[in-house]
């Protein structure tokens, strides 16, 4: 009973082992390096929609390495920037979009690609601390996107960015500005104050700007200064809060905003007015 039982293991072992080498190879499981282009792209896309990000990107990348010149190489590109970028790798995403941009410069997607470069560096501002460099990064990046592609509907979207990122720097500087005023180190705070004003006198920031000048210069004594930036507050913001604040300053001391012809505040905002 035993030898038979023996005998019947070894013929069913036998028999699966010969079972198994008659199933047809469309059913093995085949190399990547054997499947096509086609074939490795729309796997790498169906782990991504199932968000296995690991593998999608592996096999994006193989699609690149594997088939350079076909079709799909280019979308997996663009599809590895767009991924990268949905994992918060900002340089991964910057080195995948700046390929496309080599390769593809002038396809159709290329405007998708440098928008990608432009809000990694955007999206990393946050993360810059008080380190700048990111942030003018966004903003030349964005600033190309309008060069090159002003007709792309990323840059309408990278516009509004663009205006962020600008704002963005001017808060920056007038946080320095108001560091030094709290101090009462009146010199450094109005060099602050007059880089948002000169530099930056479109973002929501210059009201606030003039008026800490306003402080600054009533505190120095420099009062035809004082005058001439609540004049130009008054005459750009004079339903802002600042202006109030800034008239009310002047009166306590019997003075009254007027634009001093010689202060570099005139001149700047004659040459802005020629300008428009």
């Amino acid at each position: 009973m035993i030898k038979w039982e023996i005998h019947h293991f070894i013929f069913i072992s036998l028999f699966m082992t010969l079972l198994s080498g008659c199933i047809p190879g469309s059913i093995k499981e085949v190399p990547v390096s054997k499947k096509s282009a086609m074939e490795i792209y729309n796997e790498a896309t169906a782990s991504i929609k199932d968000k296995d990000f690991t593998d999608g990107i592996s096999l994006l990348n193989e699609v690149e390495r594997l088939h350079p010149y076909s079709p799909y190489a280019k979308n997996a590109l663009l599809t590895l920037a767009i991924t990268y970028h949905s994992q918060k790798d900002y340089e991964n995403t910057r080195l995948s979009a700046d390929r496309y941009l080599e390769f593809y410069p002038k396809d159709k997607n290329a405007a998708h690609a440098q928008y990608l470069i432009a809000l990694s560096y955007y999206d990393e501002i946050d993360q810059g601390g008080r380190d700048q460099e990111l942030t003018y990064k966004a903003l030349q990046s964005l600033r190309l996107l309008s060069e090159k592609y002003p007709d792309s509907d990323h840059t309408k979207t990278g516009t509004l960015k663009f205006d962020l990122v600008f704002d963005h720097l001017a808060g920056k500087e007038m946080r320095v500005g108001l560091f030094y005023l709290k101090r009462k180190q009146y010199s450094a705070a109005i060099n602050r104050f007059r880089v948002v004003v000169e530099d930056f006198q479109t973002t929501s920031h210059t009201p606030e700007a003039l008026h800490r000048l306003v402080e600054c210069y009533l505190s120095l004594g420099l009062y035809k200064e004082a005058e001439t930036a609540a004049a130009v507050l008054g005459h750009n913001y004079q339903s802002s809060e600042f202006y109030r604040d800034s008239y009310k300053l002047l009166t306590q001391k019997n003075l009254t905003p007027n634009m001093k012809k010689k202060s570099w505040l005139n001149k700047l905002y004659k040459k802005i007015a020629k300008g428009n």
